[in-house]
């Protein structure tokens, strides 16, 4: 799901990537509105508290705002930028690069409410903005711009106009595309929500706090290795009924 690009994916390689990095989303939405009161995962509700704080002349005020928005958009940018600078070169995989990437984010800062009292939350919430944002231009990226993990608003407009489609056969003809497409924004939305509850029992009822970023970033790891055995099995497989031919 992490190796193939462009026209050889395929809706169960875009499913299967959606379910794993929904579900992510959703622990790290959960755990940063638990931990600190604002959303890691998108940057609509701080746009909007940054236009308030500037349209009420607290400039100073806003600019923690603006710090998360820029560093949902730079880890967007920064993400977009080691995929075009290894376009060319598949070997190291660029996407599991940054899938490795993101984990190392939440390990991080999972340790490090381990070992010390969290002085600076502003810096902790950037960083899980900038995780999201990289996290968010890549699987756009390697989905051909098909799957977005990181907030709902989208998934439910992209939701709600596809579901209109089905009710104008003649307009819209391709109901098997059309379905299939509805089913990936389905598993997408119902994976953020389940990750949320996951993150939510882990850090509150299991008391884990920000070592449910840890969950995870576990999660994205197994995911790689699978992934990475999944391949040498076919790839062995294939080799040995070709010697058999």
């Amino acid at each position: 799901m992490f190796r193939h690009q462009g026209r050889s994916r395929t809706l169960k390689h875009n499913l299967r990537i959606a379910i794993i990095l929904s579900f992510v989303a959703g622990i790290v939405n959960v755990t940063g509105i638990l931990a600190f009161k604002q959303l890691t995962t998108n940057v609509t509700g701080h746009f909007a508290l940054f236009i308030n704080d500037v349209a009420n002349f607290e400039f100073w005020k806003g600019t923690v705002y603006f710090l998360y928005i820029f560093s949902f958009l730079f880890g967007s940018f920064f993400s977009s930028f080691v995929i075009e600078k290894f376009k060319e070169n598949r070997k190291p995989n660029v996407f599991v690069l940054l899938t490795i990437i993101e984990s190392l984010i939440l390990f991080s800062i999972a340790i490090t409410s381990n070992s010390e009292e969290i002085k600076y939350p502003d810096v902790i919430v950037c960083l899980l903005l900038f995780a999201m944002g990289l996290q968010n231009s890549f699987v756009t990226k390697i989905s051909n711009e098909v799957v977005r993990t990181t907030h709902l608003t989208g998934l439910f407009t992209d939701l709600g106009i596809e579901l209109s489609h089905l009710f104008f056969p003649k307009s819209h003809p391709n109901r098997a595309k059309i379905k299939s497409t509805i089913k990936l924004r389905i598993f997408i939305i119902c994976f953020f929500f389940l990750g949320g509850i996951v993150g939510g029992f882990l850090y509150s009822s299991l008391d884990l706090k920000l070592n449910t970023l840890m969950f995870g970033a576990g999660i994205l790891l197994t995911s790689l290795f699978y992934d990475d055995m999944r391949h040498k099995f076919i790839r062995t497989k294939r080799k040995y009924n070709q010697r058999k031919i």
